[in-house]
Order: structure tokens, then C-alpha cells, then sequence
């Protein structure tokens, strides 16, 4: 099973889970602005991405939040997850999960068809 983390108002949201729909596969929906994820799981998905916090970080909606972002450096990595646990808004999106641990952000098809081939 896939677990979609998503916002129902992003257009790529939508488009992600009609794929997932149109794939037939099974999926989760986590609605991550109702229920953000915790420091662990937000470390988890990163690990799985390969990537830092930063690197997923929605920066527009941070400077429309008013939120100063810390320095892109190992030094600040924690303050980086802390603030994004704390304001989910920072979280790129989509974030899919396939059960093989395959793990993308599903901004473009090939992303997409990446977890849905996983599964």
C-alpha cells in the first residue's frame, strides 16, 4: 500500500492520488496539514528521499508565513526539522510512500510512475 501525504487543496496532490486511482492501487491518504508528521517520521522520509531538510522545504510559503529560514548546514539541520514538523506548510508535496520503502516527492509523472511501479 502507498501512504500519501498531501494537501487537498494542491493541485499536484489531486493529481497524484487520480494516478494512484487510475494505477489501481491501494493507497493511504495523510492529510499532513490535520496531522503533522513527527520529527522521527519526517527523518525517516528524508532518509528514504536521500535528501536534507531543506531540500523539501516549500521556501515561498515560508517567506508568505513570515518564517526566517535557519542556515542550509548540518548545523541547523534539527532547527530545520523542528520548524517543519511545526509548520507542515514548509513540506514539499506530494510525499509517497510505496510498501517497499520506495519513497518520492510527486510533483512529476516520472516520480509518480517511479512509486507505482514500486508497488
Amino acid at each position: 500500500m502507498i501512504e500519501i501525504w498531501l494537501n487537498p487543496a494542491c493541485s499536484k496532490c489531486r493529481t497524484a492520488e487520480s494516478e494512484l486511482k487510475a494505477a489501481g492501487v491501494e493507497y493511504a491518504v495523510r492529510r499532513y496539514l490535520d496531522e503533522p508528521p513527527t520529527v522521527a517520521e519526517l527523518e525517516n522520509v528524508l532518509a528514504r528521499l536521500g535528501l536534507e531538510p531543506w531540500d523539501i522545504a516549500r521556501t515561498t510559503d515560508a517567506r508568505k508565513l513570515g518564517i526566517t529560514l535557519p542556515a542550509r548546514d548540518v548545523d541547523h539541520r534539527a532547527d530545520w526539522l523542528e520548524l517543519m514538523v511545526d509548520n507542515p506548510r514548509l513540506i514539499q508535496r506530494p510525499i509517497l510512500t510505496a510498501s517497499d520503502g520506495t519513497t518520492v516527492v510527486g510533483r512529476d509523472p516520472e516520480s509518480l510512475s517511479r512509486v507505482i511501479a514500486a508497488e
